[in-house]
């Protein structure tokens, strides 16, 4: 059985699909200020271009500043989660240190 629990890989694994997220935006953003020109470049006037280049810019700034947050609370559960495995480790040491008697190990660890 391995020593880290479940939730921190799937803590780990959000984390870098946010990160993928954040890589992939500026890309997704780039399609969307072309697409009205590749779609259909004389129906659009130049009113409807700039209410969309506005509208879209408006939108991407809210979907950076909720992937900025998504991306923090995604890091501060993996911290919390990887100090949580390294304490129950630290635990687990000197556990086995005092079945032991290894004073050596004990000291070491910390944990006395």
């Amino acid at each position: 059985m391995p020593d880290r629990p479940l939730f921190l890989e799937r803590a780990s694994f959000r984390r870098r699909r946010l990160g993928d997220a954040a890589r992939v935006l500026p890309v997704v953003s780039a399609l969307l200020v072309l697409l009205p020109v590749w779609w259909m470049p004389r129906l659009i006037s130049f009113a409807a271009g700039a209410a969309w280049f506005f509208g879209l810019w408006a939108a991407l700034i809210l979907a950076v500043w909720a992937l900025h947050r998504a991306l923090l609370r995604a890091e501060a559960v993996t911290l919390r989660a990887e100090a949580a495995v390294v304490e129950a480790a630290r635990e687990r040491a000197a556990a086995q240190a005092a079945e032991t008697g290894d004073t050596a190990a004990r000291d070491s660890h910390g944990a006395f």
